[in-house]
């Protein structure tokens, strides 16, 4: 029976011997502690050697404010990135077994103290410099972590803090700066022919019809006009550039009894020599006169089928009879751009217009002859067909009379007395009259109108 219970025994502890009644474990299981601790006593002077050599390599440069440790004269280039080491936390969260002597435990503690008053400087540098988006980089915010780590006193640390934080305010500082402030580099003039107030962008595409329908006159106003007016004694015109003068635009400028009342008082003035001196004596101002008489010859010009269907279904009609006209002198070029459909209505309109204020008109520049660019990478509108030159009116040229009061400037007051629709946005001469007239010192011989 002993013999049974001593293999059963042995089974139990794992085929091991079990020890004797007066023996005991703790012996042998107190040196295993005893070695355990040991090693990692070494483990940790071991990484803690290796934190103070890398402090060392990546000290601060020599001429920095902060302070270096004694006998230590080794630096890195300014270009070697900070290194951060974690071997003190490391040694710091080593386990201890707790059941260790009272030896091992004061060795534990004393390397738990070193490595905790080696991290101090460390972790008050970072809590003084907050990290965001704008922190600048290691090389603006002066020596890394890694070097400053190895201040022994507080105080250096905090100076530290203050100029880390110092050089990212200046960093921040000046890259806002960067962003706020504008580029010194001038601009480029811009390319325009004449005072910006007046520039025009060229586009030198084809345009669109300048008299919509929301523009254009009823037929049935139109007959009504022309019936009230001939059983007058009047010209169409006269009374539609009154009522234009006066602000009726739309479909319906007047019904038909105000066009009779129109009709009676012109009539009563007796006959009179020109639209002028017959709005002026039935309105008695002059300035009033000089708007609605342009209009009344714009009308004209164009006729009242141009103004019921639009320019561009009249458009035929007006070249034709331009081209027909002896006081109307184009230029060969010029008369073969119209047979061709090259000039736009609008120009076409201007010079019907010229014609009907001044009697004659003198056509120098349309689309062939003149250079492809207005200036250097623009090309010019007359390429398109937007633009024409005037050389001579009321068979006067244009050069050596430019005068103020003279045919020029009275060609100029005309032009800019036309309809919104056809207002050209250059008139160039050598003299500007405000609008869209401005002056210019090549354009001594002919007036520029251009769309």
């Amino acid at each position: 029976m002993p013999r049974r219970f001593i293999r059963r025994d042995n089974w139990e502890f794992g085929g091991q011997p079990t020890p004797a009644e007066g023996t005991s474990g703790e012996p042998k299981s107190r040196k295993r502690r005893l070695a355990t601790t040991l090693v990692f006593t070494t483990l940790f002077f071991a990484g803690a050697s290796l934190a103070a050599v890398a402090g060392n390599q990546f000290g601060p440069l020599p001429g920095e404010d902060n302070q270096q440790l004694a006998g230590d004269t080794t630096t890195t280039d300014a270009g070697t990135p900070p290194v951060a080491t974690d071997d003190t936390s490391t040694a710091v969260a080593a386990p201890v077994d707790a059941g260790a002597g009272p030896a091992d435990a004061s060795t534990d503690a004393t390397a738990t103290t070193d490595a905790t008053a080696t991290a101090t400087p460390t972790d008050t540098t970072s809590d003084a410099t907050p990290v965001d988006d704008t922190t600048p980089p290691a090389s603006l915010t002066g020596p890394s972590t890694a070097g400053t780590a190895a201040i022994p006193t507080a105080t250096a640390a905090k100076q530290s803090a203050k100029q880390t934080a110092k050089a990212a305010r200046g960093w921040k500082a000046t890259k806002l700066r960067t962003i706020l402030l504008p580029k010194l580099k001038p601009a480029p003039p811009p390319e325009i022919e004449g005072p910006p107030s007046a520039a025009t962008i060229w586009l030198n595409s084809q345009l669109p019809d300048p008299t919509p329908p929301a523009l254009r006159l009823s037929p049935k106003f139109a007959s009504n006009l022309k019936a009230t007016a001939k059983a007058s004694g009047l010209n169409w015109a006269t009374m539609l550039g009154i009522l234009r003068a006066r602000g009726a635009t739309g479909h319906n400028p007047a019904n038909r009894p105000t066009l009779r009342k129109l009709a009676g008082r012109l009539s009563s003035y007796g006959p009179a020599k020109g639209d002028w001196a017959r709005i002026v004596s039935y309105s008695g101002d002059t300035s009033f006169a000089d708007r609605a008489a342009a209009l009344a010859r714009y009308d004209r010009a164009v006729g009242l089928k141009g103004l019921v269907k639009g320019l561009e279904a009249a458009k035929k009609s007006i070249a034709t009879r331009l081209l027909s006209d002896p006081n109307v002198s184009i230029y060969e070029g010029g008369r073969n751009d119209i047979v061709q459909n090259k000039v736009d209505v609008r120009v076409l309109a201007v010079i019907a217009y010229l014609r009907e204020s001044f009697g004659q008109v003198t056509v120098s520049s349309l689309v062939s002859g003149h250079r492809l660019y207005a200036r250097p990478g623009v090309i010019s509108a007359h390429i398109s067909g937007h633009a024409l030159d005037v050389s001579g009116l009321g068979d006067t040229p244009i050069q050596g009379h430019q005068e103020p009061g003279g045919i020029t400037e009275r060609a100029v007051r005309d032009i800019l007395f036309l309809p919104t629709e056809v207002m050209p946005r250059q008139v160039i001469s050598l003299l500007g009259l405000g609008g869209a007239s401005f002056p210019m010192a090549d354009h001594y011989n002919h007036i520029h109108i251009g769309f």
